[in-house]
């Protein structure tokens, strides 16, 4: 019974082991299943596994909805635990658009054919859910021990957002990516990609003997991971400022991830489309950010109202967006 009574972060271990198990679930059908065989995802077959794993991530903000308005699981109401899930869930969501742009950039300048790129990015979510957990936890132990670390999130938000508005964005070389220069000094890489492989065996030209080698395909796998890692510096204070609550910050920036895989080769296609939805994510971070100051200044923010202002204004800028660039031309994907 100790596993069932044992918390971690404020929440049974169950839940946490729960999660992962349901992650690890929906990878494993994902990968060994419907992508078993290395081939190129249609636009459709994107869109459905899009709308699958969104559908998924509503269900179970429903269920966590649910489990604490139980009231078994934390002091906290079910109507606020549920919007905070879903008012981070679609915050990461959008976030997570720009990525595609830069996922799209490291997939074009490593050459890797799009039939290998699902693979790399469902391997690539692995990563994710290590290195967002160690921020997340990171995160965490600092609001414990100090609220006020609240105020910097809060702070750093408005200043994001600002600079988003008023900062024009610079082109993006992979080939100057401190990473990948270091990678390509300090590791044997092969200039060959050698289909899913992410290491191979190769005759040293020096020694004539077989060595180690990583291949394009594991050079791009590490650039994914390391861009995502950088995102998630703005997206993690966004839900921090939403709720404090570690299991739904987590589960909310997971879900959101596991979709985005899925998702972008439908919209690698057209991010270029998505241009003006750059400038309704800075509103959302000044509006996130400026939240905190609020709710100790003047008093708190209904979180129905947060989310409606989130899904309003994200939405806005998609709708505008798809509006402005209804006559551009589709550019080709990585």
């Amino acid at each position: 019974m100790e596993f069932f009574s044992a918390e971690w972060l404020g929440k049974p271990l169950w839940m946490w082991k729960g999660f992962l198990a349901v992650v690890l679930v929906l990878l494993a059908f994902d990968l060994g299943v419907l992508n078993r065989k290395d081939k190129e995802m249609g636009i459709a077959q994107s869109l459905w596994l899009s709308a699958f794993y969104i559908g998924f991530a509503i269900l179970y903000g429903a269920g966590i909805w649910w489990a604490y308005e139980a009231g078994e699981l934390t002091t906290s109401d079910g109507v606020h635990a549920g919007v905070a899930y879903f008012t981070g869930f679609f915050i990461e969501k959008a976030l997570s658009i720009d990525n595609v742009f830069v996922i799209s950039l490291i997939f074009t300048y490593f050459a890797i054919p799009r039939a290998y790129q699902y693979r790399a990015l469902v391997w690539g979510i692995i990563g994710v859910i290590v290195l967002r957990g160690l921020m997340i936890g990171a995160g965490a132990a600092l609001v414990q021990q100090y609220s006020w670390v609240l105020y910097i999130f809060g702070a750093f938000l408005i200043a994001t957002g600002i600079k988003m508005l008023v900062v024009p964005e610079g082109d993006t070389d992979i080939a100057q990516n401190p990473v990948v220069k270091f990678m390509r000094k300090h590791m044997r890489v092969s200039d060959t990609l050698h289909g899913q492989k992410f290491f191979v065996k190769e005759t040293d030209a020096k020694t004539g003997k077989l060595v180690r080698v990583a291949t394009p395909l594991f050079l791009a796998l590490v650039v994914i991971n390391i861009a995502d890692l950088i995102f998630a510096v703005d997206s993690v204070p966004a839900i921090f400022a939403i709720t404090t609550d570690t299991f739904i910050v987590y589960t909310a920036n997971i879900m959101a991830i596991l979709g985005l895989r899925a998702l972008y080769f439908a919209l690698a296609a057209m991010v270029h489309r998505f241009h003006y939805l750059k400038y309704a994510l800075a509103l959302v971070l000044v509006f996130i950010g400026a939240k905190i100051f609020w709710n100790q200044i003047v008093g708190k923010v209904d979180p129905a109202i947060s989310l409606g202002v989130t899904l309003a204004t994200i939405a806005g800028g998609i709708a505008w967006s798809m509006w402005k660039t209804r006559k551009d031309t589709p550019i080709a994907a990585g």
